[in-house]
């Protein structure tokens, strides 16, 4: 008698694979390794397929690294905000956004190199708007402040992501001021200038000004019904 053949023998295909499985793969890949180490090829050997499958599955490549943007973004949607007031709920969700920005810095910049940061932090922005929302800012001043306070935390990404290859240090500002008297400058000032930046604590210096800016003495109203 002859044996039963498999339906997926010679399709390349493996049982129980699926778009899901493969945008976790991906989306496991970038995070260790970065958006260079994320090929077709690559994916399809670390899955055990063949390349055609992953095309079949979830297209080409900008597809898939949409998909994979896409899933972090969902789970950024998953976020708990804590804190006993509107500043403190602001604070919680400025927080989110940039430890999440640094926690998943392969995804954070392929998604500036593709184009798609507002798809990655769109649910950490609804967040955002919705605690300013609660808070009585409504409108432009809304706006404004969710505004200035990403823009706020965008910038520290910046300077996170650029310590990351600093570059010689000949060209680092510490290092700079190191050979510089400047008259006029009290010397204390200057002996500061040179030492590394506290990043997370002026982190939290410069969105808690800013926070506080637009949402002190303002008075607080009930969560909006879903």
């Amino acid at each position: 008698m002859k044996a039963a053949t498999s339906p997926l023998r010679g399709t390349g295909r493996r049982a129980g694979l699926d778009h899901d499985a493969i945008v976790e793969r991906a989306l496991t890949l970038v995070e260790a390794e970065g958006s260079t180490a994320l090929t077709m090829r690559r994916l399809a050997a670390e899955l055990g397929v063949a390349t055609t499958t992953i095309y079949w599955h979830v297209g080409g490549r900008d597809e898939l690294i949409t998909a994979l943007i896409q899933r972090l973004s969902e789970r950024h949607a998953e976020i708990e905000i804590e804190g006993a007031g509107p500043s403190e709920r602001v604070m919680c969700v400025a927080r989110h956004v940039w430890d999440s920005a640094l926690a998943h810095r392969n995804v954070t910049a392929l998604a500036h190199q593709v184009g798609a940061t507002s798809l990655l932090e769109m649910p950490l922005e609804i967040a955002l708007a919705r605690e300013l929302d609660t808070a009585g800012l409504r409108g432009e001043v809304a706006r404004d402040a969710l505004r200035a306070i990403l823009m706020c935390v965008a910038g520290f990404l910046v300077v996170a992501f650029r310590s990351d290859d600093p570059g010689p240090a000949r060209h680092q500002a510490r290092t700079l001021w190191a050979d510089i008297t400047a008259d006029g400058i009290d010397r204390s000032t200057v002996t500061a200038l040179r030492e590394p930046p506290d990043l997370p604590a002026l982190f939290e210096t410069a969105v808690r000004a800013l926070v506080d800016r637009f949402v002190v003495d303002v008075e607080p109203r009930d969560a909006p019904v879903a």
